[in-house]
């Protein structure tokens, strides 16, 4: 659903509340980005954010939203392999490659938003990634519960092992141990990592 037009003005506030946001979770965690320190540091009344996001889950809702929508558009309308025109597990490595640096590169922000309750479009997001991967999944192997499966693939990204290996400076580590998850599901054996 397309936005009205938004005032200059409102876009620079909204631009500015974002990137201060994204800055103290970077720089000190999700306890750090409190409504009250948001609003010092993005130079804004705190009444503003309230007015434009309803609260701290609407903002972090916000942030984690964009990265989605633009995942999401790449996914049905992007170039192979992520996007259309590429064989199934092709797509499905691509597309978990994709994901897990979505989470991997925010992942104070991916921490603070799971800890909130869920926003009500969160569940559009979940049914889009978790229909995308059954799909692909019963393309490349007809044999699997893809449903199940896929879920059991995607639920990691979400669990414990990932922020940990991130802040322990691991994003690499991460990266290579989803593609190794990943193609023993489809079959495909496991690349030795490349040197750096």
């Amino acid at each position: 659903m397309d936005r009205p037009k938004e005032r200059a003005d409102a876009a620079r506030n909204r631009q500015a509340i974002l990137e201060a946001t994204r800055k103290l979770l970077a720089e000190e965690g999700a306890d750090a980005a409190t409504m009250e320190r948001i609003a010092a540091a993005a130079g804004v009344a705190k009444g503003t954010l309230f007015h434009r996001f309803g609260n701290r889950a609407g903002l972090l809702y916000e942030l984690i939203a964009e990265g989605a929508v633009n995942l999401r558009e790449a996914v049905t309308s992007g170039p192979p392999p992520l996007g259309p025109g590429a064989p199934a597990g092709e797509r499905l490595l691509a597309y978990f490659d994709a994901m897990t640096r979505l989470v991997a590169d925010d992942i104070e922000l991916s921490v603070a938003y799971q800890a909130l309750p869920p926003h009500p479009r969160r569940e559009e997001f979940h049914a889009f990634w978790a229909a995308h991967i059954a799909a692909l999944l019963r393309e490349a192997r007809p044999d699997l519960d893809a449903d199940v499966v896929g879920g059991l693939l995607l639920a990691p990204l979400g669990g414990e092992l990932v922020p940990y290996l991130v802040r322990a400076g691991q994003k690499d580590r991460l990266l290579e141990g989803v593609r190794q998850l990943v193609r023993s599901v489809l079959n495909q054996p496991a690349r030795a990592p490349s040197a750096s």
